[in-house]
C-alpha cells in the first residue's frame, strides 16, 4: 500500500484534474462572453438607447392614428381613405425593411440605426407643412421608409451584442420603448389637437421624436461582435430563401402579421368609434385613451418569464386568450367595458409580439438581420392590412366589423401554433424511433 502522503497527493491530483460540473462550465462559459449581461457595463446605456428608439419609432409611425377624425373632417374624407396616412407609412416601412436590412449587414447595426432615425425625424418635421391629403400621404409613405432601417437592424443589434439568456428581456424593453412611443405620441397628439389643431400635433411628434434621436445616438455602445456582410443580391437571396424554407421562421412571421392584424384594426378604428355616439367623446380624451399601451409595455418586459413559466406555445396561447377576450369585451356600449377591452388586446398583443419577435432571432444562426426584417416585414403588412380594412369594415358594418376582422386573425394566431405544437410531437416521435432499435418498440 502507498504511504499516505502518496494517497494524498494523488487524491490532490484527481480533484485538480476532475471534469467541471454543468453548472461549473455554464457559470465559466457566462464569464468568459464579452457580451452585454444585466448588471454589466454598457447593458443599461444600450437599453436606454434602444428604448428611446423605440419610442420614436412608434411615435412616428403611428403619428397621424390618433388624428384620423380630425383628417377625416379637415379633408373631408372617410375613414378608409384617412386611414392610408397609417398604412403608407406602415407598408412602406414592411417593404424597405429587408433591402436596409442587407445594408446594416454591410455598414453596421449602430449607422444605419442612427441614418434611417436620422431622416425619418427630418421628414417628420416637414409632415405638418403638407398641403394636401395627397402630400400627407406621400410623406408619411417616406417616412415609413426611412424608418425601415430600425426594427430588424435593432434586433439584429441585440441578437449580437447581448448574452443569449438576456435576449427575451432586452428585446421585450425594446418593445416596450415601441409601447411607450405609440403611446405618448398619441396622447400627445390628441391634446395637442383638440387645442391647436392636427398640424401642431404632428409638429410635437416630430420634436419629441428628435430628442429621442439625439439619445439614441449619444447612449448606444459601439458594436463589438459585429461581423461586415456581403452586398451581393445573390447572397442575399439565398439568405432569404433560406429563411423562408425554415417552417419555424414562417410559422412566426405569420403570427407576427396575424397579431398586427388586429392592433393595427382595432387601433385605427377606435378613434371614430370614441367620437360618435353613445361615447361623443372630444379630441383629447380620446387620445388620452392610448394610455392604455402601458400596459403593453408591462407585459412585453414580462414575455420573458412568460415563456420560461409556459414555454413559447404556452404564452402564445395566453396572448392570443387575452386578446380575443379583449375584442368581445369592446363590443360593449359600455365606456368601462371598451376600456378594458382595450387593456386586455394591448396586452395580448405586446406579449405574443415579444414572444415571436425574440423566437426568431433565436432560431436564426445566419443571417439575423434578414430573419427580422423578414418578420418586420410580415408584422407591417398586417399592420397596413389591419388599418386598412378594419377602417373599411367600420365603414360597412359598424364597430362589430372591426372586432369580426380580428377575431379572425387571433383564429389564424391559434391554427398556426397549433400545427406548430403538432409538427413538434410528429419531430419528437421521429427522434425517439431513431434512438430506439425498431426490436425494442416491437417488444413493448
Amino acid at each position: 500500500m502507498p504511504p499516505a502522503s502518496s494517497r494524498a497527493s494523488a487524491t490532490h491530483a484527481g480533484a485538480r484534474t476532475a471534469d467541471p460540473s454543468p453548472s461549473e462550465l455554464t457559470e465559466l462559459t457566462e464569464s468568459a462572453d464579452s457580451r452585454l449581461a444585466p448588471g454589466g457595463p454598457g447593458f443599461r446605456k444600450m437599453s436606454f438607447a434602444l428604448f428611446a428608439a423605440g419610442l420614436a419609432t412608434f411615435a412616428l409611425l403611428y403619428s397621424t392614428q390618433a388624428l384620423l377624425p380630425a383628417i377625416s373632417g379637415a379633408f373631408n374624407v372617410e375613414a378608409g381613405t384617412a386611414s392610408w396616412t397609417v398604412s403608407a407609412a406602415t407598408g412602406a416601412l414592411a417593404l424597405f425593411v429587408l433591402p436596409l436590412s442587407a445594408l446594416s449587414e454591410r455598414f453596421g447595426r449602430r449607422t444605419l440605426m442612427t441614418v434611417s432615425l436620422s431622416v425619418a425625424v427630418g421628414v417628420g418635421l416637414l409632415v405638418p407643412f403638407a398641403p394636401n391629403l395627397e402630400w400627407l400621404v406621400a410623406l408619411r409613405a417616406v417616412q415609413g421608409a426611412a424608418l425601415a432601417g430600425l426594427p430588424a437592424s435593432a434586433m439584429a443589434y441585440l441578437a449580437e451584442e447581448v448574452r443569449p439568456k438576456a435576449l427575451i428581456a432586452a428585446i421585450g424593453l425594446f418593445v416596450a420603448g415601441n409601447s411607450i412611443g405609440g403611446m405618448s405620441g398619441r396622447v400627445l397628439t390628441g391634446w395637442v389637437a383638440q387645442a391647436w389643431g392636427w398640424r401642431a400635433a404632428l409638429a410635437a411628434v416630430g420634436l419629441m421624436a428628435l430628442v429621442c434621436a439625439l439619445v439614441f445616438r449619444v447612449l448606444l455602445p459601439k458594436p463589438q461582435h459585429f461581423t461586415a456582410g456581403s452586398l451581393r443580391p445573390r447572397d442575399l437571396a439565398r439568405t432569404v430563401r433560406a429563411h423562408l424554407a425554415n417552417p419555424l421562421l414562417c410559422r412566426l412571421y405569420a403570427i407576427g402579421a396575424l397579431f398586427m392584424t388586429v392592433f393595427g384594426a382595432v387601433y385605427t378604428v377606435i378613434g371614430y368609434r370614441l367620437v360618435e355616439a353613445p361615447f361623443s367623446l372630444p379630441q383629447g380624451i380620446v387620445g388620452s385613451i392610448f394610455l392604455v399601451y402601458l400596459v403593453g409595455t408591462v407585459s412585453s418586459a414580462a414575455a420573458g418569464k412568460l415563456v420560461a413559466r409556459l414555454g413559447r406555445r404556452g404564452a402564445l396561447y395566453l396572448a392570443v386568450g387575452t386578446t380575443a377576450g379583449g375584442l368581445l369585451l369592446s363590443l360593449s356600449d359600455s365606456l368601462y367595458a371598451v376600456l378594458l377591452g382595450l387593456v386586455l388586446i394591448t396586452a395580448g398583443f405586446f406579449a405574443g409580439h415579444a414572444v415571436a419577435s425574440s423566437s426568431v432571432s433565436r432560431t436564426a444562426k445566419e443571417g439575423r438581420a434578414q430573419a427580422s426584417a423578414l418578420y418586420q416585414s410580415a408584422y407591417y403588412l398586417g399592420s397596413s392590412a389591419g388599418g386598412t380594412l378594419g377602417a373599411i369594415a367600420f365603414h360597412a358594418v359598424g364597430w362589430a366589423g372591426t372586432v369580426l376582422l380580428g377575431l379572425v386573425a387571433v383564429l389564424g394566431v391559434v391554427s398556426v401554433t397549433l400545427y406548430g405544437s403538432h409538427v413538434a410531437r410528429v419531430e419528437r416521435v421521429a427522434q425517439i424511433r431513431r434512438r430506439v432499435p425498431a426490436t425494442s418498440l416491437i417488444r413493448t
